[in-house]
Parts: structure tokens; C-alpha cells; sequence
């Protein structure tokens, strides 16, 4: 039988009165897929409207605008940035936010000199939207509180004391994307659904707290037989994936959902991520409650050593050379696309 990816309503999961089917579905999801979708949540409609309307009239700029909101430094995670593919077409548009916007603002924040120097690129924000700082400054934070939940309601799960999961030593390590997708009309002999915008995934992080709208369920999880599952579009709802660092702390229980994004053809959709880690100085390995005693395949690991190299190692994969160049040299980097 397939396994589904159920909406589940986070407030009644965590209180006492939560129906067992309801936790069994989360956790065969949580064990199996990776991930699940929330209501209930504790997010605001209105600050999820707010921020994606905001960012919405963003990327709707002419080019030549979003072009000037390129990283000055070329840096991969900070401003917006074009993916076209090989042939120059566009597959995926993003808006990227450090949870920093300098070093000193690191530091403040509680950030050790080298661990601060992550953020000597800035955020850049664009004129046309002053009131865009402060709506992603919250958004973020809300995220992060419903991770922290998440993580509460899978120590439930697992039967473990809820202080299991490292939610304390703030703060902590995230990131923030946008990903709009565009239309997909042209003609390259392959149907909408066969054609990827985002390749197949799990992310690095413990979770990742998705929103997504649009006119199409383009978003889709891998189940344990290797099929392919849409994650429909709920209003209201956040999608909450489990990252490779959840499943070395839970010696494999849980596993890293696994994730794509099909073309839609003439419509679109658009997502927004944060990307919760434990703070830098977090030696992954697997937990107390998990590491049973025969011990683990996974190696333990510095989240710092794998944080400091994220540009270069993503640079040495994804990075064609004008990009790589551009970080070289500390410019902005703006990729060509075909003529329409």
C-alpha cells in the first residue's frame, strides 16, 4: 500500500487529548517519507500572505531591476539569482536571505569571530520593498518555532524525553530561500511531468519548513518503494521535511525526505524554506536515547567544518565557470539565459 503524506494538526498532535491514528500517521510518515505537512501551527495566515505578496512584487520586477539585486560579492546564498539550465533556460528563480545581515550583527547575536565570518556578505534587500527586512525577519522566526515544535512532537513520537533534540544554545544555524518557478512552454520533447525544475534532494539540515502555493502540486516526495509522491497544496499548511542531520542523530530511524519538483507547464508556483540547524559548534552524531550499543555507521562530525565550506563545496558541483569566477573576484553574478 502507497504511503501518504498526512496534514497533521500540530497543536492536537502535542497535547494530550491526540488521537493515536493521528501520531501513527505522523510517525509512519516522519519513519518512511521525511516528511509531513502542519496546520495548526502557530504561524500567522497573515504573516505568510504578507511575506509572500512582498517577495511576490519582487520577483515580479522587470529583469534588469532583479538583476541589481544580485549578491555584490557573488555569493550563491545572499540576493536573487536565475538557474537556467544547459540549453539557457530558465528552470528556477531564487531569493536568498542570510540569517545574518553582517558580522557584527553575528556577534551580537551571540556568534563567535570565526564563526561570524559567514555573514561578511550581506543580505541585499531591495528599495521597492522597505517593509521586506522586518516581514522575513519574522517569518524566519516563526519557522524556527515551528521546527522546534516539530522536533517536540518526534521525540513524542520516538518515545524519548522532549529535551532529546538539541533545540537550546541559540543561535542557531539557518537558511532562507525563495524558489519561484517559472512557466515551462517549451518544446523538448519531454512531458510537463518528466521534466525537473528542482532535482531529487534531501536537504542538509535537521528540518526544513516549507510553504508552497501555486496552480500545481509540482512538489514530490519519495516513499520507501521508490515512488513519487505529490505533496497536494493545503491552504494554510507548512510542509516539514526531515534532514540528513535528523537521521544521524536518530542512527537512521527517521528518515531525510527525499524531494523533487516537476514543471507544471503553463503554470506556476512558488516556495519559501527555512533551513533549521543546531547552533555551529554541534557535533552531529546519533543521540543518547538512538546510539544503541553497537554504535553507529555514522561518523560524528563539526556542523562548523561542513558550514564553512558550503559555498565551495556547492561552487565545485553546481558552479559553471563565469559564477565561479564572479566569486573569485567578489562581483555580482548574473546568469545568461536563451532568447525567448
Amino acid at each position: 500500500m502507497t504511503v501518504r503524506i498526512p496534514v497533521i494538526d500540530l497543536e492536537l498532535a502535542l497535547s494530550d487529548d491526540a488521537p493515536p491514528e493521528l501520531l501513527a500517521a505522523a510517525r509512519e510518515s516522519a519513519e518512511q517519507i521525511g516528511i509531513i505537512q502542519v496546520t495548526n501551527h502557530g504561524v500567522p495566515d497573515e504573516l505568510i500572505d504578507g511575506f509572500h505578496d512582498s517577495i511576490g512584487r519582487v520577483l515580479a520586477l522587470p529583469r534588469e531591476e532583479k538583476a541589481k539585486l544580485a549578491s555584490p560579492t557573488g555569493h550563491p546564498y545572499r540576493g536573487w539569482r536565475q538557474w537556467p539550465d544547459d540549453f539557457g533556460r530558465l528552470e528556477l528563480e531564487r531569493f536568498n536571505i542570510g540569517q545574518f545581515g553582517s558580522v557584527e550583527e553575528a556577534q551580537a547575536a551571540g556568534l563567535g569571530e570565526e564563526y561570524a565570518q559567514l555573514y561578511a556578505h550581506p543580505n541585499v534587500w531591495p528599495e521597492q520593498e522597505p517593509g521586506l527586512k522586518d516581514l522575513a525577519a519574522r517569518y524566519h522566526d516563526a519557522s524556527v518555532a515551528v521546527a522546534e515544535k516539530v522536533l517536540t512532537l518526534y521525540a513524542r513520537l520516538l518515545g524519548v524525553p522532549a529535551e532529546t533534540f538539541p533545540t537550546s544554545g541559540r543561535p542557531y544555524y539557518t537558511s532562507f530561500v525563495v524558489n519561484d518557478y517559472p512557466t515551462w512552454t517549451h518544446d523538448g520533447g519531454e512531458a510537463d511531468e518528466d521534466k525537473l525544475l528542482l532535482l531529487e534532494h534531501a536537504d542538509g539540515s535537521a528540518l526544513t519548513v516549507l510553504h508552497q502555493r501555486g496552480d500545481y502540486a509540482g512538489l514530490q516526495g519519495r516513499g520507501p518503494d521508490g515512488e513519487w509522491i505529490p505533496v497536494p497544496i493545503v491552504p494554510g499548511a507548512l510542509q516539514v521535511f526531515s534532514g540528513h542531520i535528523l537521521t544521524k542523530w536518530t542512527n537512521g530511524r527517521l528518515s531525510a525526505g527525499t524531494h523533487r519538483v516537476v514543471a507544471g507547464g503553463s503554470v506556476t508556483r512558488r516556495s519559501t524554506g527555512v533551513f533549521w540547524h543546531p547552533s555551529l559548534d554541534t557535533v552531529i552524531e546519533p543521540l543518547a536515547p538512538f546510539a544503541g550499543p553497537e554504535g553507529s555507521d555514522y561518523e560524528p562530525v563539526l556542523l562548523w567544518d561542513q558550514a564553512k565550506r558550503q559555498v565551495e563545496e556547492y561552487l565545485e558541483v553546481f558552479g559553471r565557470p563565469d559564477q565561479v569566477a564572479a566569486w573569485r573576484e567578489r562581483r555580482p553574478y548574473v546568469a545568461e539565459l536563451a532568447q525567448a
